[in-house]
């Protein structure tokens, strides 16, 4: 099969958050570990995490933040090792953060920080690294053996930390989903998440009509409700508030948008009732002059407030209140933050991340069917998986 073999205790497909946070660990542990990486560059999804800024956690982590098949699988490792074990891992290098709105960490300094502290600290501890290797064929099992060009590598740990298919531009791949079905593994369809909608037809030409414009909202999707930022694109609609609702989106399920949170429009109107402020000109008190035209849709905007049927007032309040959408799609694995889906988790040990079927198998961070909400969580989940697999290695 190959004219070289290497013996290792642990080899971690992927040089990602959870497979370097893992063979730190292991390394720590004298264990004799091999990252192996397709990509020339090791935390390359780290690199350019938050906006290059890496969101490398939150102040308020809970199993409620991750969606799963199995919504109890996260608690352990999350326990094990929270997000005050890993801002002390950060503080204690003394990589400068600031705390943004809910609970969000991000350096001062740029991701490559973040990076590249993972980085020295394996190479510190003895981890090898080999980058800009394709991994040809996995098999075996204890020990398991990994061939790359004419290299053959075999350990009896083998850590499966190759991400998912969120990002294609940073050579993120479904290869650990296949690994995962090649040793009998059940995998649940991964989906794009953390991701924009494209939105067609009447709703549509309104968001192109409104492209670059921001406004706070909450959008409520099957039960679950998010409030923050919503931006109009060409294609749809993203920013903050919608990437976080898309984790519980499904094809064929509607939105319902309210465009003005902090005020009851129909109490407004009520208050207001004595004034002769023109319908567009009292509405732009709360929106931009060309939403407020594509709000009324070319109708009674001249009309005095205190004229306005009970009627008119009431379709106001619900086209500003309760704006149902219906996405056609999303914009894909290209421009999704992560992958809702992936290894079943009833098939992993919430405690030690091995697989329950193959001993000495591991499966860490976004491979796993766990996906976490905007705000450092996905991050936060390499870091406690790729721990918890470490420990046990």
């Amino acid at each position: 099969m190959s004219n070289t073999s290497s013996k290792y205790d642990v080899i971690i497909l992927g040089a990602g958050a959870s497979g370097l946070y893992c063979a730190m660990h292991a390394a720590a542990r004298g264990r004799k570990v091999l990252v192996l990486d397709h990509s020339g560059k090791a935390g390359r999804k780290i690199r350019v995490a938050g906006g290059g800024k890496c969101n490398f956690t939150n102040m308020d982590v809970a199993a409620d933040n991750y969606i799963s098949a199995n919504p109890h699988f996260v608690k352990s490792a999350l326990a094990r090792h929270n997000q005050w074990d890993f801002i002390s891992f950060v503080a204690e290098t003394g990589i400068e953060y600031e705390e943004r709105e809910d609970g969000q960490l991000f350096t001062l300094e740029g991701a490559g920080l973040i990076a590249g502290l993972l980085v020295s600290k394996c190479h510190r501890a003895g981890v090898e690294t080999l980058l800009d290797r394709q991994i040809e064929e996995v098999s075996g099992e204890g020990p398991f053996m990994v061939r790359s060009g004419s290299q053959v590598f075999e350990a009896e740990s083998l850590v499966v930390a190759l991400g998912s298919p969120a990002w294609p531009q940073v050579g993120a791949s479904a290869f650990g989903y296949k690994l995962a079905e090649q040793y009998g593994l059940k995998t649940i369809p991964a989906r794009p998440s953390l991701v924009p909608f494209t939105i067609s037809g009447r709703d549509g030409k309104f968001c192109k009509e409104l492209s670059g414009n921001a406004l706070p909202v909450e959008i409520t999707c099957e039960k679950s409700t998010f409030a923050g930022d919503m931006l109009f694109t060409h294609k749809g609609i993203s920013g903050p508030a919608v990437l976080q609702i898309s984790n519980y989106w499904r094809r064929g399920s509607a939105l319902t948008i309210n465009l003005l949170p902090t005020h009851n429009i129909s109490e407004l109107f009520e208050s207001h009732k004595g004034e002769n402020v023109a319908l567009h000109n009292f509405l732009a008190r709360y929106f931009t002059r060309k939403m407020v035209g594509l709000l009324l849709e070319g109708q009674d905007g001249e009309t005095p407030v205190s004229q306005l049927t009970k009627k008119r007032q009431l379709a106001l309040a619900e086209r500003i209140h309760s704006w149902v959408v219906k996405p056609q799609g999303t914009e894909g694995f290209a421009k999704a933050e992560v992958a809702a889906g992936g290894v079943d988790t009833s098939e992993i040990s919430s405690k030690t991340m091995e697989s329950k079927k193959v001993p000495g198998l591991y499966f860490v961070g976004e491979v796993l069917d766990v996906t976490g909400w905007l705000g450092g969580y996905n991050l936060q989940w390499a870091w406690s998986s790729g721990y918890a697999a470490g420990q046990f290695v």
